[in-house]
């Protein structure tokens, strides 16, 4: 949602496309509006996109051998301490240094582009990144890969302010959220690209989560930092405990956050199951016992929640060995039957990054005469799950917890507002 102070009306995605049909109108508008050089169309060139940003802000991953660093920093290790002490744990500090040094290569590079070509950058680390940065920002690049490109998302909530993921160390790095992998080593091409037009704008669907209920926190803890141990992690949602319990959190509040992969709920520790009722697309409450309930977008469907469904080839021809025997059937289960309806199963759990449904999966769900699994996964453009656990968390996106225990309720679902602008390059 793009708002004005000077004007009493919210721009949808389709106004925004009926103004910049007008070119007076566009440049009446956009300074209004406060946007500075981002997305313009000219009649003329047959609505031409241009990515020109004035200021960009580079999110930069911390690399495993700065965690690493800082983590025992304070401990007064000395570099080749630190070598020692890895070489105990059994990693490779020569490979995580090289690798290290790649990626900060490239991050230079990508910052010397931006300013060759006139543009104010601000390079900034997790810590640093802030509101105020992204508020700065007329665009964002994260240098990293798919987390980085989560952390980078996850503090911007104006639809309109673009997001572009590039992956500084593509041989250790999948980066399905980032541009094609080549661009790292050719990023003068790519931004030329951007601003050349060559690109279609991208609105990916986010989650926006409602919580209300006794049992919620409305202080989140942030899990890139630091990687929290159990007792750890209770602690720090101790302390937020507290908050709620001062403050009026029983009634229902929007989370400052959005979710770009995933939402997942369940107990803290892995080897209890979390209990929890679940309501669907306003279906009646069912409860249910699982090792905890995944929700995600179409973004997020080829990454965690994709791994939690897939089947395996091994299944699929077992499965269908049973169904030639239990049905007499005349079937060769040969090895292109079982790759054809594996693959055909598993690319039914994917969907558009731009669509506003969500898919929902109950991980190993507990079925007897109590607890029942009548709908285990599925599309839906609303989950609501009433918490009956003991020491539960509500992870958005791997990088922002909050507490969700007993009598918490959290609304799951999406709105256009939250969409996050993100480009494709042409080919």
């Amino acid at each position: 949602m793009i708002c004005c102070s000077l004007m009493s009306f919210r721009l949808t995605r389709s106004k925004v496309v009926s103004l910049f049909k007008c070119k007076e109108t566009v440049s009446l508008v956009l300074p209004l509006l406060g946007i500075r050089n981002i997305v313009t169309k000219s009649l003329d060139l047959g609505e031409k996109l241009e990515f020109r940003p004035s200021r960009v802000a580079v999110v930069a991953k911390t690399t495993r051998y700065e965690f690493e660093q800082q983590r025992y920093r304070c401990a007064g290790l000395s570099e080749e301490d630190l070598k020692q002490l890895l070489a105990m744990k059994g990693s490779n500090y020569s490979g995580l240094l090289e690798r290290h040094n790649i990626h900060t290569r490239n991050v230079a590079y990508i910052v010397d582009t931006l300013r060759k070509e006139g543009i104010e950058v601000r390079l900034v680390k997790r810590r640093e990144y802030d509101v105020e940065t992204v508020r700065w920002a007329d665009a964002i690049i994260s240098a990293g890969g798919d987390g980085t490109m989560l952390l980078a998302a996850s503090k911007v909530l104006d639809r309109s302010k673009p997001v572009v993921g590039v992956n500084t160390d593509p041989e250790r790095s999948e980066g399905h959220l980032c541009l094609p992998v080549q661009s790292v080593h050719c990023f003068p091409k790519a931004l030329k690209k951007l601003q050349c037009g060559k690109f279609r704008w991208q609105w990916r669907s986010r989650i926006r989560i409602y919580l209300e209920g006794p049992g919620i926190s409305l202080t989140p803890v942030d899990l890139h930092e630091e990687q929290l141990s159990l007792d750890q992690h209770s602690k720090a949602h101790g302390s937020s405990k507290s908050y709620a319990e001062s403050e009026d959190a029983s009634g229902l509040h929007l989370l400052p956050v959005r979710a770009l992969n995933e939402v997942f709920i369940g107990e803290s520790l892995a080897s209890r199951a979390s209990y929890y009722e679940i309501s669907v697309d306003n279906g009646p409450w069912e409860k249910q016992k699982s090792s905890g309930l995944n929700v995600c977008t179409g973004t997020g469907s080829k990454a965690w929640s994709y791994n939690i469904n897939k089947l395996a080839f091994q299944a699929v021809e077992d499965v269908l060995n049973i169904a030639k025997k239990q049905g007499n059937l005349d079937l060769q289960v040969d090895r292109e039957l079982i790759e054809k309806v594996t693959n055909e199963y598993n690319d039914s759990l994917l969907f558009g990054p731009e669509e506003p449904r969500t898919f929902f999966s109950v991980r190993e769900p507990i079925v007897n005469r109590v607890f029942s699994g009548s709908r285990q996964r599925g599309f839906t453009t609303r989950v609501c799950v009433r918490s009956r656990c003991w020491d539960a968390c509500m992870v958005v996106d791997g990088g922002t917890s909050f507490a969700f225990n007993d009598g918490a309720i959290a609304t799951i679902t999406t709105h256009e507002d939250d969409d996050l602008c993100t480009v494709l390059l042409e080919d």
